[in-house]
């Protein structure tokens, strides 16, 4: 049986779930400002505390970051905090550690 354009589109409209973009935004926005706020205290530390210049600071931030998003990963927390928080959570550096280290989770579970 073919569907007509028009039916087709109704079909298409009736299946497709709606996204609640809003409530998506504010956990985006959420969640990404956590992973900043996290980096910027650790950079007001180190600069204050321990003496560091400004980019020393921001350069074991990220590393800091890094590892932290690996380790979160590992322990199958990072990936539930992508879910929730979707693009807040894949654009910063974690995310680009989290689909660097996934994968590899992954394979080594497949062994």
């Amino acid at each position: 049986m073919e569907l007509n354009k028009q039916e087709y589109d109704k079909y298409v409209k009736a299946v497709t779930p709606v996204s609640p973009l809003a409530k998506n935004m504010v956990k985006a926005f959420v969640t990404g400002g956590a992973i900043c706020l996290l980096g910027q205290i650790s950079v007001t530390v180190m600069m204050n505390l321990w003496g560091m210049e400004k980019e020393t600071a921001q350069t074991w931030m990220q590393l800091e970051l890094i590892l932290a998003s690996v380790i979160l990963t590992g322990f199958g927390i990072y990936p539930k905090l992508v879910k929730w928080g979707g693009a807040g959570a894949l654009v910063p550096i974690t995310g680009f550690a989290n689909s660097v280290v996934a994968p590899a989770i992954e394979y080594k579970a497949d062994e």
